[in-house]
């Protein structure tokens, strides 16, 4: 299949700039994936959606305050993207301007409470830097780092925390796992109370989600990996739901890819932990999910690939132009889907 077989034509109005007010307000828009008919719906009326005995798999993950501003030590501004922990207080960052990150370089950060020299350059242009501190990284890090927000987005966020989902705990992704952010602890509770397991599974969000397909045989496109850890607690909850009837419902991409990564030929699943850089596209046969919880993509992503996977090619591309016809937001702030 080509790139080009995933585009649609979306108007910059439609890309979310900011959060909703409430959370769970935003729309949902239901695609049956067999089918390909649509309804409309509020995300506060998930619940209807579900029953008991299946079981709803959240990404917990949470995101690093991963953009830090600072200096060289001999001058000039400089902005620094932790990427990942690579041990020893060592990470692959991006860095830019990339010329203020030669080799031996040393980076300051606010007033120098968090330094850094640039140990070595690597392949793609990304750079390894050792960081040297007092006290704990974590808390410099989040009291002098910024989110990382995708590209797309161009205003500040007033509320770090919007960028976070309500279950995160996790720390280490570079871009939250959006689909989550619809949720409230409020309907979480309602769900649960209704005999709806809830898993928690972890998969640490890297940046190559962003990073565009550029092979126009999207079978040629390299996936980048990430780092998941599923739970003995959430497998036991995942595998009852197969063995009992119930669906296994993935809330976010990024579930869903552990979810596949982990089950074997009868969908279930076990504690385990390790780097995935599955690539789902049209043609792929799910094991595990029989649902997804989504919000709507970028054209020609290798996420709307994976939607497409699921429901079909066409009625996906029909059900997000009746979505941009109807105006819902797009994409990390943006409205979602849930495909049954």
């Amino acid at each position: 299949m080509k790139k080009s077989d995933f585009y649609f034509d979306l108007p910059e109005r439609l890309i979310a700039q900011t959060p909703l007010e409430r959370r769970d307000s935003s729309r949902l828009l239901k695609l049956d994936r067999v089918t390909g008919e649509t309804e409309d719906h509020r995300f506060y009326e998930l619940p209807k959606f579900l029953k008991k005995g299946d079981c709803l798999v959240v990404n917990d993950s949470r995101v690093l305050p991963a953009r830090l501003i600072g200096h060289k030590e001999s001058g000039g501004a400089v902005e620094v993207l932790l990427l990942r922990d690579k041990g020893d207080n060592v990470w692959e960052c991006l860095v830019r301007p990339g010329r203020s990150a030669r080799t031996g370089r040393k980076l300051i950060f606010g007033d120098g409470r968090l330094t850094g020299t640039v140990i070595d350059e690597i392949e793609g242009g990304n750079r390894l830097i050792r960081f040297e501190y007092e006290g704990i990284f974590l808390e410099v890090l989040e009291s002098l780092g910024k989110m990382p927000l995708p590209p797309y987005i161009h205003e500040e966020l007033q509320d770090a925390e919007r960028y976070q989902t309500v279950y995160s705990r996790e720390l280490g992704s570079a871009a939250a796992p959006t689909a989550g952010l619809h949720f409230t602890k409020e309907l979480l509770g309602e769900i649960e109370a209704m005999g709806v397991d809830i898993a928690y599974i972890t998969l640490h969000v890297g940046l190559g989600t962003f990073r565009p397909v550029k092979a126009e045989d999207i079978e040629d496109h390299e996936m980048h990996s990430e780092f998941y850890i599923m739970s003995a607690d959430a497998a036991e909850k995942i595998n009852r739901a197969k063995s009992g009837g119930g669906r296994v419902i993935a809330v976010g991409t990024t579930s869903c890819r552990t979810l596949e990564s982990c089950a074997d030929e009868n969908g279930l699943v076990k504690e385990s932990s390790g780097w995935t850089n599955i690539f789902i596209y049209p043609g792929y046969r799910f094991r595990c999910i029989d649902g997804l919880v989504t919000n709507f993509h970028l054209p020609e992503s290798t996420l709307i690939m994976l939607v497409s996977a699921l429901a079909g090619r066409e009625h996906v591309l029909n059900a997000y132009k009746e979505a941009v016809e109807k105006e819902y937001r797009f994409f990390s702030f943006g409205d979602a889907m849930i495909i049954l």
